[in-house]
């Protein structure tokens, strides 16, 4: 699977839940609640002011 922008931060825990770590980097630390995990990639990194094509970088790395 090839995350994006769109792809909602609970979809990419279910399928790769060892890439959480990465969320906990940029401060998202209720990674069960409702918000974050109904919440698009784009959504969470410009809640947290994180640059969102790194994060997706670091995390289809780390899924590859």
């Amino acid at each position: 699977m090839q995350i994006t922008k769109d792809t909602i931060v609970g979809d990419i825990l279910d399928i790769a839940p060892d890439t959480a770590p990465l969320f906990l980097e940029i401060g998202m630390h209720c990674l069960g609640c409702p918000a974050s995990r109904g919440e698009t990639l784009e959504q969470a990194c410009a809640v947290h002011g994180v640059d969102a094509d790194e994060l997706i970088s670091k995390i289809n790395a780390a899924m590859a």
